[in-house]
Formats: C-alpha cells, sequence, structure tokens
C-alpha cells in the first residue's frame, strides 16, 4: 500500500472527520481511509453506465407523467 499526505486540508473537514471517527470508534487515518475509499468509488461509475443496456426511453414522457401523478394527489 501507498503512503498518501494531504496539505492543507480545512480545519472544518479535519474536525468533522475527527467526529466521525470518534463516534465510529475509528483512528482519524482509518476514518479518512473509509471515506476516501466511498468517495472515489465513484470514479467507475462512467464505465459501470457504459455496461449497461439502452433502452431508448424518452425521458420527457416520463417527466410528464411523474408531473401528472403528482398534480392528481
Amino acid at each position: 500500500m501507498r503512503t498518501l499526505y494531504l496539505r492543507n486540508v480545512p480545519d472544518e473537514v479535519v474536525a468533522r472527520l475527527e467526529r466521525l471517527a470518534t463516534r465510529e470508534g475509528l483512528s482519524l487515518s482509518r476514518a479518512a481511509i473509509r471515506e476516501l475509499t466511498e468517495v472515489t468509488r465513484r470514479a467507475d461509475n462512467a464505465a459501470l453506465l457504459g455496461t449497461l443496456p439502452d433502452f431508448e426511453v424518452d425521458s420527457s414522457v416520463i417527466l410528464e407523467d411523474l408531473e401528472a401523478e403528482r398534480l392528481a394527489r
């Protein structure tokens, strides 16, 4: 594994991360790794979406149906 050093992390970000770590009984480092792991999973979203089939659904029709249903309530 590699080591990552971060500079210029805003104080409020560190404070929130420390609160998360304390609340969950984790070290600050472990909490930061967990959060970075979750956030970086988004990097694979484009590739994942590219593998899904295209059903050629007209989203404007869906939005119109949803709006009509909302107004009917």
